[in-house]
């Protein structure tokens, strides 16, 4: 079963910046996988924001994050990041990582495309 294991949220004060993981494990083979990053902030739904294919790399990022936060993969640890720049508190949100089995390279930012989340890191952008 996989399962997907965010980390590095916290407190960040405005202009700085932050980079959170994602570490998949319970699979016993190399298996592709498309990741992406969903926030949710308080009271509101929740948000595509990138995305990684699960071969050559290709990313995607809505026009919000855009130019601040930058997507990657290694393959060899099973891990995602999401480096965050320029931070605003608007930034402020639970971020999820998101996996689904995908051979094509491409990804969607669209939550009704994955199979597993995972249970989230608590970034909170504020002075």
């Amino acid at each position: 079963q996989l399962q997907l294991v965010e980390s590095g949220g916290g407190l960040v004060e405005p202009g700085g910046s932050r980079r959170i993981s994602c570490a998949a494990s319970g699979f016993g083979r190399q298996v592709p996988f498309a990741i992406a990053w969903f926030r949710q902030a308080h009271g509101q739904g929740r948000e595509g924001i990138s995305c990684i294919s699960s071969t050559n790399g290709v990313t995607k990022y809505v026009d919000s994050v855009k130019g601040r936060f930058t997507i990657s993969r290694d393959n060899a640890k099973n891990t995602v990041y999401l480096q965050m720049n320029a931070l605003t508190p608007e930034d402020s949100a639970r971020y999820f990582c998101a996996a689904r089995y995908s051979t094509v390279d491409t990804c969607s930012t669209s939550d009704d495309e994955y199979t597993h989340f995972g249970q989230g890191t608590q970034l909170t952008v504020s002075s």
